[in-house]
């Protein structure tokens, strides 16, 4: 195989969409970004169309960003997509290493289970166990199941008036039904993105708060800053992602008091963070892999 196909799905018009794209491109001389929400899938006829293109004829897919936000939307898209996996289009990451990653509690059950260290986590419908744990950790940082960058979590701190907390649980459990508590650990104001290509360690960025911010999102005004890791912080990070089975990925990583924690492992992973932060070229890493792996 000379010239694959292969297609990115993504946000058309993103940065990170787009330079993977012209990574590609680049590479084999086809382009095809397609937005999820353009997509039809045709059972009868085993097709998934983009337009007038059948993505389960073409050689490979990257899902770049499967959705714009998280939501059980996202899950759907990504059983369409199985259509073309099961047609023999090899999709990067594989579909069903996504499916366990873009519910934040099916991510952090599996972390668990894995012995990862991790911030104190309670889940719970129970306004009153959700009360109990926000006392019990002092602070308590709630987040939705489906969210990316920060996006609908919220600071539960335990000193608020009783009233108060209890009106901020009832608020945030109207749109989260099953309600993810994590104990907030001080993290002097920077996190960390541990970047994996195949299971493989490229490198690693800090994001650093610049604001009063209590998390260090680029959303929220942090910025990126190179960061050499021990060999230590690298394997824990290595075994963090190794469950998932990902092509390429993030790991999100906290250094407190008591040591290194894990906060997750990215379904899709971060391009401007490894090349800002980092040095990395990830977006033609990662096509030079999808590409070898395409044609073996």
């Amino acid at each position: 195989m000379t010239n694959p196909r292969i297609g990115v799905i993504g946000i058309p018009g993103k940065w990170s969409t787009e330079v993977l794209a012209d990574a590609l491109e680049k590479r084999t001389g086809f382009r095809c970004v397609v937005d999820m929400a353009d997509t039809a899938l045709d059972l009868q006829r085993r097709a998934l169309m983009a337009g007038g293109q059948n993505l389960c004829e073409l050689d490979g897919l990257v899902i770049k960003k499967i959705s714009q936000e998280y939501s059980p939307a996202t899950l759907d898209r990504l059983e369409m997509l199985r259509v073309a996996e099961a047609s023999g289009v090899k999709i990067f990451s594989k579909t069903a290493s996504i499916l366990g990653l873009v519910n934040r509690l099916s991510c952090t059950v599996t972390l668990s289970n894995a012995g990862i260290p991790m911030p104190e986590t309670v889940v719970t419908e129970s306004p009153d166990e959700a009360m109990a744990a926000v006392h019990r950790f002092g602070n308590a940082v709630s987040k939705p199941l489906f969210s990316t960058k920060a996006r609908g979590m919220t600071l539960m701190e335990a000193a608020t008036p009783e009233a108060d907390l209890k009106a901020r649980i009832t608020a945030f459990q109207a749109h989260n039904p099953v309600m993810y508590l994590q104990k907030k650990v001080n993290l002097s104001g920077r996190d960390l993105g541990m970047v994996f290509l195949g299971g493989e360690y490229l490198g690693t960025y800090a994001r650093v708060a610049q604001t009063d911010s209590w998390n260090t999102t680029i959303l929220h005004g942090g910025k990126y800053e190179p960061f050499e890791p021990d060999a230590d912080l690298i394997e824990l990070a290595r075994k963090a992602q190794a469950p998932f089975d990902l092509d390429f990925t993030t790991v999100d990583v906290g250094l407190t008091e008591d040591g290194p924690i894990i906060f997750e492992v990215s379904a899709f992973g971060g391009f401007k963070g490894a090349l800002e932060g980092a040095s990395i070229d990830a977006a033609g890493l990662y096509a030079e892999h999808v590409i070898k792996k395409v044609q073996t």
